[in-house]
């Protein structure tokens, strides 16, 4: 068993939808950053590479790289997920998220 821990954060203030563990929060201000700036997916997709000894994010996703230009930062988790179970023949049996912020309200779309 390994334990991967993974943190992000992003300035609020882009001109594109807030994203949070892919889903879309519209009338909200976006978040900074080179992907789509979904933290709870970066979090995520760095803890599974911690996990594996595989690095963090910058190195495999780093924000110089165009492919990953306003991505779909779910592409980036699943990236993440193949790399550990290609390389080190991991695979992920359970997450736990922490979302920590005054907005917006995630009650109702936790699930």
């Amino acid at each position: 068993m390994r334990i991967g821990s993974g943190y992000d954060i992003h300035r609020l203030g882009a001109e594109r939808l807030l994203v949070l563990g892919g889903v879309q929060f519209p009338g909200e201000p976006g978040l900074i950053g080179h992907s789509d700036a979904d933290p709870v997916m970066h979090a995520l997709a760095d803890a599974v590479l911690g996990a594996a000894a595989l690095g963090d994010i910058g190195e495999h996703f780093p924000d110089t790289d165009p492919q990953w230009k306003d991505a779909d930062s779910a592409g980036i988790l699943r990236e993440a997920l193949r790399l550990a179970a290609g390389e080190r023949g991991l695979r992920l049996v359970n997450i736990d998220v922490n979302i920590i912020a005054q907005r917006p309200r995630l009650g109702d779309r936790k699930a």
